[in-house]
Formats: C-alpha cells, structure tokens, sequence
C-alpha cells in the first residue's frame, strides 16, 4: 500500500493536536471550566452548559453502519464543507500546491484551495457534462495534491461514469487524493464508490445528512477514507466541532423509523424529479432539461431572467447561474414538494 500521507504538508504531519480536556461521561466535569448550571431556556436540548463530546462515538458508530466503512476510516464534520477544507490545509501547500477541479462544479472546491493559497487547475466537462478522464490525467503534476470530482455533479445533477472515476482514482494511486463527493448519491441510479476505499488509499469520499436525511440546518457531513487519512484530519479538527444539537439531531435520524422514513421520501422525491422533467419540458420556453440523478434539474430557458422572475412572482427562489460559463441561459430548480413543484410549473405557464 502506498504511504498516501507522503502527499501531507510535512508541518501537519508531525503536528501534535490540540488535547482537549480527558472524556469520562460517568464522572463529574471540574476539569474543563465550564459552568456547572444548565440553561433552562435551551429549548430541551439537555447539557447544554458542557462541551460535547469530540468525535461522539455513538454517531461515528451509527454512521459507520449507515456508510459501510469502519470506524476509524470516518471523520466526522460540518457539513461536507469542512471535510474540503480540512483536506485541502491537510495536502496543499500555500503558493506552491494545486488541486484540480473539472467545471461546471461545486465552487466549494476552488473557494478552499483559494483561502489556502493553493493554486486552482481547472479541467472542464466536456459538451454533455461528462468527466474526461484522459484530460484529468494529463493535467497532473507533482504540484497538484488533490483532484475533486462530484458525483452526481452539482450544479449539473449528471452521474459521473464510474469507469472514468476508476481510471482516475487507479491513475493518480499514490500521486494525488481523489476526493469524490458523494453528497446527492442517494438520489442516484450509480451505486457510491466506498468499496472501493480498501484498493485506492488515497480515495476520499464526502457524505453528508443535509440532502436525503434533511438535515441541512443542523451541519453534519462525514469524510470516509483510509484510517492514516482520518487520523490526520482529526488531528487538525476543531476541539468540540459538532455542536450538542447537532449530534442529537444526527442521532436522531439514523433510528430505523426516520431512516425508513428518509428511504421513502428518496422515492418519492425521485417520483416528483421525474414528474418535474415532463411537466418542465412540456413548456415552450425550456430548451432543455439535462439528465439528473440528483435532488434537482438543471434546466436551460430560452429566456433565463424572465423564468427567474416569474418563479420569484410565484414566491419560489430558483438558483440562477445563466451567468456562469457553459450555463448560459440555465436554472437550477430543487425539487420540492408537489404542491410547490405545481406553483412553479404554473408560475412559469403564466410568464
């Protein structure tokens, strides 16, 4: 196996971590100045007037199960955001390091690598959104520490050819991560890539409970990959990152009776995705509606502003992103739930 943590800045390596105050949940905390009175307008949450615990194992545990992966190879963060960032000032050097992106894609990636000081090589889709796996290949060099791919894509809601994926992942085995973000995989008709985690060591994968579980107030994302990965990650964490109500919400919804729940509302999410595509392109002004395994349709107008502010009228937001290169004239439309799904179709017949 290659020692993948080679790719690491050599400072985060042997940095040594912060050490939080010692986890004893049966004894009494005079250990970590905290105050010993609870709030009692905290809204039910209880223990609010004590730091949570670093990494709950109950929730890495849960988690574990509900991904596939043990628990040493999970990190969890929030949201999928904080696993980007966290890997990028793990891997990237300011001023001297890159990663490589392939837009149209999610603007988390290059906005990390920016705060960084790490360069941004960008490697396009090609004309239907596909992920060119040749041209990936070609663009790296000793410099480039991560390459993202997102699949299903945002904001394109394509899945992303496994086989290309593969050819990357086994291409860049030791010369790079490739960092999959696997945050609309729910919705999807291609299964996720986390088997695949033992034969590519330098695979990441980002999951997250904000899309599928419905959870996107509360923050809480994972990053899954080799054992060496997390265990350097966590050592640049945040003391106490997940938020007491965070962690109960989580705990929450990885019960079997909400995890049933989330199941059935995929399904019928997928149902209104598709009842969306037909409804979208029986209208005169759509000219076209791209393929989405995602939570959403990217759908190119012949008028973007008018659809934008007929929607607005309707008192629907839509994601406007006509003025980004290759998406000229296109919309990005969530989908919701029927009632709000038929005030936009009629929003935009009445336009």
């Amino acid at each position: 196996m290659n020692d993948v943590l080679q790719l690491a800045r050599p400072e985060i390596r042997t940095l040594e971590p912060y050490r939080h105050a010692a986890w004893a949940p049966a004894m009494v905390r005079l250990h970590a100045n905290e105050n010993p009175w609870a709030d009692e307008t905290d809204g039910g949450v209880v223990d609010l007037n004590h730091y949570p615990e670093p990494q709950p194992r109950s929730l890495v545990v849960a988690l574990s199960s509900l991904y596939g992966v043990a628990p040493d190879q999970l990190l969890i963060g929030r949201g999928s955001d904080e696993g980007i960032d966290l890997l990028v000032r793990a891997f990237c050097c300011a001023g001297r390091d890159r990663v490589i992106v392939c837009p149209p894609t999610f603007g988390m990636y290059g906005v990390a690598a920016a705060i960084q000081g790490a360069g941004v090589a960008a490697v396009p889709l090609d004309a239907e959104f596909g992920l060119d796996a040749d041209a990936v290949l070609d663009a790296w060099s000793p410099g480039v520490k991560i390459v993202f791919l997102c699949s299903p894509n945002n904001p394109t809601g394509n899945s992303v050819d496994p086989r290309a994926l593969e050819r990357i992942a086994s291409g860049l085995d030791g010369r790079a991560l490739v960092v999959l973000d696997e945050a609309y995989v729910e919705f999807s008709r291609s299964p996720s890539l986390v088997n695949r985690l033992q034969q590519w060591p330098g695979l990441v994968i980002l999951r997250t409970l904000s899309k599928a579980h419905g959870l996107a107030g509360a923050r809480c994302g994972a990053v899954l990959a080799a054992a060496p990965i997390i265990s350097l990650l966590a050592r640049m964490i945040p003391p106490y990152a997940l938020p007491a109500p965070t962690i109960a919400a989580a705990l929450g919804a990885l019960g079997a009776p909400r995890l049933a729940r989330a199941r059935d509302r995929i399904d019928r999410l997928i149902g209104e995705r598709e009842r969306m595509r037909g409804a979208l392109a029986r209208l005169p002004t759509v000219r076209r509606i791209w393929p989405s395994d995602a939570n959403f349709l990217l759908v190119e107008f012949a008028d973007a502003p008018v659809a934008h502010a007929a929607a607005l009228r309707a008192g629907l937001l839509l994601r406007d992103l006509s003025r980004l290169p290759r998406l000229e004239g296109c919309l990005r439309v969530t989908i919701g739930t029927p009632e709000q799904n038929d005030r936009l179709i009629a929003g935009l017949e009445a336009a």
